[in-house]
């Protein structure tokens, strides 16, 4: 029966979202339990297809997201791949209505990272938009539940917020990005003086986004609301942290949130979230 390999399936985006990350996986647990699958569905997909441009250097990485971006359409047309990530991740995108197109922009910004090492303002903004902007609507997708209405109306938060998750990302990677991968993600940072003004330019953009995803986290539907402020509170931790962090610090070591700090800071959310204060 296929309801078997379903739930096997389901269980490998669980692992792969457990495995790669605490942060996540802990807000995940804080949704409502109807939307914790699709959701762990949505990670494994995205979190599978970085792993080709960023970890699998001994591989033929275009080949590989090449044939990885054809099983993905084939999983959703068929409704099956022995995939087990592609096969959650199909049934995500066919119960949730989640556009083609934003796998697609997903996709193409997985492609930038095979070739582009640096970027100006227009690539920059794409590739902003393809690996963070359309995860958060794959995810508001699940969140809505089919309401297209409400969909629409949180799009634009939901888009700021995955930009503000991106952009701290990049800046708590800075250096490995640039010493190990070569590449530079900000536009017109020159890394050899990496300085206090160009570090304060790059936190003033996340913050005006995060503001703005601040605002959508309160209208989100219940059964969604503490897991993505959560997820808030989190990044909006590691961002403070970096902000107090000398630019010259931060291109040495990788700024990071230990768990005891992580587990402190659910149980802040939770009595937050209980009081109605979010």
């Amino acid at each position: 029966m296929k309801e078997l390999y379903d739930k096997v399936s389901t269980k490998c985006s669980y692992l792969a979202t457990q495995s790669y990350s605490t942060s996540f996986s802990l807000a995940i647990k804080c949704l409502d339990a109807k939307l914790r699958n699709p959701i762990c569905a949505i990670y494994g997909f995205v979190r599978f297809a970085d792993e080709i441009v960023d970890t699998f250097h001994d591989y033929d990485k275009p080949q590989l997201l090449d044939r990885f971006e054809k099983d993905t359409y084939l999983a959703i047309e068929e409704g099956i791949s022995l995939n087990p990530i592609l096969n959650s991740f199909q049934f995500a995108v066919n119960k949730y209505n989640i556009d083609r197109e934003l796998i697609e922009q997903f996709l193409y910004s997985m492609r930038m990272d095979l070739g582009k090492t640096t970027h100006n303002n227009d690539s920059f903004k794409t590739y902003i938009l393809g690996s963070a902007e359309v995860v958060g609507l794959m995810c508001l997708k699940v969140f809505c539940e089919g309401d297209k209405a409400e969909y629409d109306r949180l799009k634009p938060y939901a888009m700021k917020l995955g930009s503000a998750f991106q952009k701290i990302n990049f800046l708590r990677d800075l250096r490995d990005d640039y010493k190990h991968m070569g590449r530079t993600y900000f536009p017109g940072l020159n890394m050899d003086r990496f300085d206090e003004p160009s570090k304060a330019e790059i936190e003033k953009s996340i913050e005006s986004d995060f503001k703005m995803g601040f605002k959508g986290i309160k209208q989100l539907p219940r059964s969604a609301r503490f897991g993505v402020y959560l997820a808030y509170v989190y990044y909006y931790t590691l961002f403070n942290k970096i902000r107090r962090t000398p630019s010259s610090n931060v291109m040495e070591k990788r700024i990071r949130i230990p768990n005891q700090k992580k587990f402190s800071i659910l149980f802040y959310s939770y009595l937050k979230h209980r009081l109605n204060l979010i």
